[in-house]
Order: structure tokens, then sequence, then C-alpha cells
């Protein structure tokens, strides 16, 4: 908070981006947190808060101006990317480049670069405007298939078309799920994988490093819980770091990358990648001297990440509230930490309507499937009460 300091300008402000600021303060950044809406959880940690819609182009660019921080930092992907376009061409510096945004908040973008420019292998996909050419998108790609808004993240809008009396409602949930309202779909093949990872890549001045490989398991696009290390053979893991690299450095920049892979008989398939911390990637905080968002903050600073240190098998499950209220009490926390490499994040959400991810437990063990059930008798034992 000096002139000669340096200065973050965090666009997003949930768990994820409230984790970041916190590793950002470690190295004496001030951190400006931006949402739409007031109390967001990284708002909570900064040194102070802007609220506004950042799909508003005038208004986030209002905010750049007069902060005019050393660091644009885009913790999700709901933002004017144009924008940040715009000014990373006068000299601001957008994490990890203003490209990125700009391709991963459309998942047109980031699946065109992908498999057309790129050649790596993706699932078979058609986009689509209008209710006519997505029902022409799902002949062309046949039955089961998935379907998503361009623009959405957290499984919102997601769905899975099994059977010709699934269509009405995909295209339904698709129009209603996009983070820009309604409009564009992707159609995608439905992939028979053995299992999906995600692969934290981190591109920094030491070059690029990787963490262990995460598994995860995804309710309607969103996830529920995670694990570290993914068993894989030799072949997968050096072809799934081949095609992280390869998406990484075309992306460009310093920062973290969640890469999303479905791995089938040792081969691996594309899916999405973040260029931001990734939800599945919250084990991290357990399993690791450098957490992901540690990771984040380090390289984007310029800083180098010469190793990362990776503890032991680990578990991550969301704590998910259901309710429509601004009063929720987390109970019985003697029994949930009662075990020893049992944590708890409660995130700080103001509110919850339908449905929102309010915490999550972490516990490490000797072997992966003890932690998997520690953390899961960690939550049975979490009480939740909605006022």
């Amino acid at each position: 908070m000096t002139p000669s300091g340096k200065k973050a300008l965090l666009l997003g402000s949930g768990e994820l981006g409230k984790e970041v600021a916190i590793e950002l303060q470690r190295y004496g950044v001030e951190v400006v947190a931006c949402d739409k809406y007031a109390n967001a959880p990284a708002m909570q940690v900064a040194h102070r808060s802007r609220v506004f819609n950042m799909l508003d182009g005038e208004k986030l660019l209002e905010a750049i101006k007069e902060e005019n921080p050393d660091h644009i930092i885009p913790e999700v992907e709901a933002i004017a990317t144009p924008v940040l376009m715009e000014v990373e061409k006068e000299g601001f510096n957008v994490t990890p480049t203003a490209k990125a945004a700009w391709l991963t908040m459309n998942r047109e973008g980031i699946r065109r670069l992908a498999a057309e420019e790129l050649g790596i292998p993706t699932s078979p996909y058609r986009f689509a405007n209008t209710r006519e050419e997505f029902e022409k998108a799902i002949e062309e790609i046949g039955l089961p298939c998935v379907v998503k808004p361009v623009m959405s993240s957290s499984g919102h809008g997601q769905s899975t078309v099994k059977t010709e009396a699934d269509i009405e409602a995909a295209w339904k949930e698709a129009q209603e799920g996009g983070r820009a309202g309604a409009g564009r779909v992707i159609v995608e093949g439905f992939v028979k994988f053995d299992y999906e990872i995600t692969l934290l890549t981190v591109r920094s001045v030491s070059g690029t490093t990787f963490c262990e490989p995460i598994g995860h398991i995804q309710v309607n696009g969103d996830y529920r819980e995670s694990w570290q290390p993914q068993p894989m053979s030799t072949q997968a893991i050096e072809e799934a770091r081949e095609i992280a690299k390869k998406i990484t450095d075309a992306l460009g920049g310093y920062g973290i990358f969640g890469v999303e892979l479905f791995i089938k008989d040792d081969h691996v398939i594309f899916s999405e990648v973040s260029p931001r911390p990734h939800d599945t990637g919250m084990v991290t905080m357990i399993s690791q001297d450098l957490s992901e968002f540690g990771l984040h903050a380090r390289a984007l600073l310029g800083l180098p990440v010469p190793s990362i240190r990776f503890y032991g098998p680990s578990c991550s499950r969301a704590v998910v509230v259901e309710g429509d209220t601004d009063e929720i009490e987390f109970d019985n926390l003697d029994k949930v930490l009662e075990e020893p490499g049992v944590q708890l994040r409660i995130f700080g959400k103001p509110e919850v309507k339908g449905h929102r991810r309010m915490g999550v437990i972490l516990a490490t063990a000797d072997t992966l499937e003890e932690a998997r059930e520690k953390a899961l008798r960690a939550q049975n034992a979490l009480k939740i009460n909605v006022k």
C-alpha cells in the first residue's frame, strides 16, 4: 500500500481467489478483490474490494484504470475479456495472458485451439446457435452426448443426452446455465473413459512443472471429490504431460493451469483447461509443500518454482449446502477433526440459493484408499444447520 509496492487486481473473489489473495499477501502484494456481489470470500481477506459485474467492459476498464495494478489476475471465466486484450496491449500484465483468459472463457476457442491448431486428441464436437442447429449437431454426433454452454463454469448448464427424450431438457438447461445468458452451445461426443484427471501444470521462470495427477468425481459437471495421486501408467502420465505442456505453451504466460484430461486404455484425450487454480486442486492444500495457490502466486510474480514436494496420498471432499438462506451453521467440528491428518476450510460465502459449495474437507493418509475413507468419515460427521 505504498507507491513502490506491488498491487494485484483479483477478478473473481470466490474460494479459489481467497487462497490466491492470501498467498500474494505473503509476498507483500496489495490485493484488490473484485466480484459481482459484496463480501465474497476473497474480499474478506483482501486489502480492499470493488463490487461490479465483470462482464461489463466499461466497469472493468474503469477499475483497471483507477487501480493501475501491476498484475491483473482473472479467477473466473465471466469477464469482459476483450478489455483484457486491450489493456495488455497498453502494457498491463494479465495472468497468465489475456489470450489465455479469452480463449478459455469460451469453450469454442479452447477446443478449436487444441483440436484444430495443435492436433491434440479430443472428443468429437459441434457448435450450435439455434435449436435447429442443436438438433442437427446431436444427430451428427450421436447419442449419448454431452451438452454445455460455450460460456459457463462449475457444471452450470451442463447435461448428458442419453435418449431423444432428453433433448428438450438439455437445450433448456444449456440456455439457462450460460455465464452470459442464453447463447451458443457445444455438443460433445460421449467419451467412454476409464477415469479423468486434472493435471496441474505450472509455467514459471523455472520452466514447466507438473503436480501429481489428480483424480476426481463430478456430479453434473461440478466437482464433489478429488484425490492425489491418481494411479496412472508411465505411458499415460508421459502422454498427459506432453499434452498439458503443448496446450499451456500455446496459451503462454506464467501461472498455474488446470488441464482436464480423459484416460482410456493409457491413451489421453483433452477435455478442458483453466488458466488459474482449479477446484479439484484444493486437495493440494494438504498434499504438497506448495498448494496450487502458492504455486500460482510464485509463478505470476516471476519467482522460481524449483520443485514441488508431494507429501503423500490425499483427498478433498466438497461441502455442498442446499437451501435458500444467509444463515448457515457448521456443527460437530470436534468430531470432524478428531482424526489426525484431517482439515476443514469454510469458505465464508454469504448465502445459499439452491445449492452451493461452502467448504472443503481435506485428508491425508498412508494410502489413497485410507485418505478417501478418512475424508468421507469427516464429511459424514459434519452437521450443517440451515436456518
